[in-house]
């Protein structure tokens, strides 16, 4: 029996952070188990956005390299750089040629990030949505694992194969040339807030370094960061409060990297204050990362065995792309090589 297939990735820009690894990456490594993944480094989407040509190819190796200090298994998993599979690119040129522009204005993070950009907003910026639909189509997702943020990018990716592919070239209804996906939502820790505001996403673009945690931080840097961590003036830590998102985040994180229920850390730290829950968060943080960090060191020593894995996962996503590829070319009338 074929096991459902699930694609995902990250982008190479800057340090992966804990909100990466408990709001998606710790996630893949379950989803591994009992699915076919394709887990990639999305470095086409990372020059969106100004970026230093300097480190780009360094920082790629680098999330490559914490994708498996964080339990990604290559025997298990196909692991592999997006713009080393050259049909990305040629999709999304596919799909421009049939998506609205209408479609690509009215999304929610164009619109943010342009505001922030003014003039200097690119054509990528505005069309990277169909990037990323060209990115989960390529591989016949059957599921796609999305944070709330991102379900928007996901529907736009349902709506091009259903509507502007299937529907305009398909020969019939049952035979699609295109696999729609559907939307895997992870509650648990799929949102992991910045330590500087409790209403807010952890983020890599944020200037502020000290509202997040990164994989690689040391157990010093680790302890200054959560003891500048936002708070509130109340006793106690609790979850479903709205008017305390900072004890909501940070109670959160410290019930998912203990492995405890919402409810058993809720019990544990009611009547805790910030002065006594705080070392608590920080020496539970410096246990978990010190794995990875040990992990994410050997491979980053011995460069050849990243490069065997990425290699192998470049040709298992190749020849999964060319044939969607190859269906969609033929759908629009291209004449075959």
């Amino acid at each position: 029996m074929e096991r459902p297939r699930v694609l995902s990735g990250v982008q190479p820009t800057g340090s992966l952070h804990l909100g990466n690894w408990l709001g998606a990456i710790r996630n893949w490594t379950a989803l591994q188990e009992n699915h076919e993944t394709f887990f990639c480094v999305v470095d086409l989407h990372a020059i969106t956005t100004p970026h230093d040509p300097k480190r780009l190819a360094e920082n790629t190796l680098s999330t490559a390299a914490l994708y498996v200090a964080c339990g990604i298994d290559p025997s298990k998993c196909t692991i592999f750089v997006q713009s080393h599979i050259s049909a990305h690119s040629e999709l999304c040129w596919l799909l421009n040629c049939v998506t609205p522009l209408n479609w690509l204005e009215r999304m929610i993070q164009f619109k943010e990030k342009s505001i922030k950009q003014g003039e200097n907003v690119s054509v990528g910026l505005l069309d990277y949505p169909v990037l990323m639909a060209s990115d989960i189509l390529l591989y016949d997702a059957d599921f796609v694992p999305v944070g709330e943020d991102q379900k928007q990018h996901l529907e736009l990716a349902r709506d091009i194969a259903q509507q502007r592919i299937n529907a305009r070239f398909g020969s019939n209804k049952e035979n699609n040339i295109l696999k729609v996906p559907k939307p895997l939502i992870l509650k648990m820790g799929s949102r992991i807030m910045s330590l500087s505001d409790g209403q807010r996403k952890m983020s890599k673009s944020d200037e502020n370094e000290s509202s997040r945690i990164n994989l690689l931080d040391p157990p010093e840097l680790v302890r200054k960061k959560i003891k500048r961590a936002k708070t509130d003036p109340h006793m106690g830590l609790e979850f479903g409060n709205p008017e305390r998102p900072e004890a909501e985040n940070l109670l959160g994180i410290y019930a998912i990297l203990t492995n405890k229920t919402q409810d058993l850390a809720q019990k544990e730290c009611s009547e805790m204050g910030w002065g006594k829950f705080k070392p608590l968060l920080t020496d539970a943080t410096i246990s978990a990362l010190e794995p990875i960090q040990e992990k994410y060191k050997k491979l980053r020593e011995n460069p050849e065995d990243l490069y065997l894995i990425l290699n192998k996962g470049k040709n298992k996503a190749e020849e999964t792309a060319q044939n969607t590829l190859y269906r969609v070319r033929k759908a629009l009338g291209f004449l075959s090589p």
